[in-house]
């Protein structure tokens, strides 16, 4: 049990500290990426007024029946792809890349790669 809780301890330590370094820079909205088991998450959120402009994941009516029967990376760079239309719509060209206490590995870099692809830059 007490395993647990300093593995969550450090989790959460490492996410804020990521965080911490990405807040410096005003400017620019941050992507956040949340990885879960099955799926996959990703917010554009701009810091200073703490709201939420556009977002996407594997669970979204529009990408869900796309993604039945794909690997779990593949999926992530299509959510990235999603998410990039959706910024760029709203006039969001240039984000800081927030992947929390994950490594920029698999379906993190996934999810990266396809953002930059449909016109993100990062």
């Amino acid at each position: 049990m007490k395993k647990d809780k300093t593995i969550a301890k450090k989790r959460r330590r490492k996410a804020l500290h990521v965080r911490r370094v990405l807040r410096r820079d005003p400017v620019r909205p941050r992507l956040s990426v949340y990885r879960s088991r099955s799926q996959i998450y990703c917010q554009v959120i701009d810091d200073q007024e703490g709201k939420t402009l556009c977002a996407a994941s594997s669970l979204d009516k529009d990408l869900r029946d796309s993604l039945k029967g794909i690997k779990k990376t593949e999926a992530a760079e299509t959510v990235g792809r999603v998410l990039a239309e959706r910024a760029l719509a709203k006039g969001i060209k240039k984000v800081k890349f927030d992947r929390g206490w994950h490594r920029y590995h698999g379906r993190v870099k996934a999810l990266a790669e396809g953002a930059r692809k449909a016109g993100l830059e990062f």
